[in-house]
Parts: C-alpha cells; structure tokens; sequence
C-alpha cells in the first residue's frame, strides 16, 4: 500500500456543504502526487475534489485548479500565504482549513 500522510481537515462558512455537510475530516493522503513527487496544497485540493466532496458544484470550491478567491486557507492556524500557498508540502499531523468569507466565514 502507498504510504499516506494523516492531516484534519476542516471545512467552514459554508464550505462544510459541499462536503456532506461535516466541517471536520481526519484523512489519510497520499504522500505523492502521480508524478512521485511530495504532497503539496495544489495535490491536496485536487484530491479533495476528487475523493472528498460529494457536491457536484466544484466550481463553489476551486477555480482554475486552485481555491476560489474567497475562500481563505489556514495552514496549521497559519495563512497558507505565509506558508507558500499551494506549494506547501503537507506534513503529517498538519490541519488545514478551508474558510469561505463569502457566506459570513
């Protein structure tokens, strides 16, 4: 089995909808992208939207495969700007959260 990077997620300011409606996920990831290279953000939106989300509006979510703006990312309670948005490579034991400030967030 590929080994895989456990990381919680969290989903707020209406986010949570389009994720069965449940604001927190413990998840395994897979610690490489298809490519055999290191998790990163970019890898880990993909593989939400791809395993994750059971919403078919993926475009409330990411637009051109990053998050939309709006939607604030917090990297361990950091801003993910700080952090190298979405060039940060996951790390075990890392929550991310995912704030929509369009909905009150």
């Amino acid at each position: 089995m590929a080994e895989t990077i456990g990381i919680t997620i969290e989903f707020t300011g209406g986010l949570e909808l389009l994720f069965s409606d449940q604001r927190k996920h413990a998840v395994n990831l897979p610690a490489q992208d298809s490519q055999g290279n290191a998790a990163t953000v970019a890898f880990l939106i993909q593989w939400l939207c791809d395993n994750l989300m059971k919403d078919p509006r993926k475009d409330m979510f990411v637009l051109d495969d990053t998050v939309r703006p709006g939607v604030l990312v917090l990297i361990n309670d950091a801003d993910w700007e700080l952090e190298g948005e979405e060039k940060y490579e996951v790390q075990p034991r890392d929550t991310i959260v995912f704030v929509s400030t369009l909905h009150g967030g």
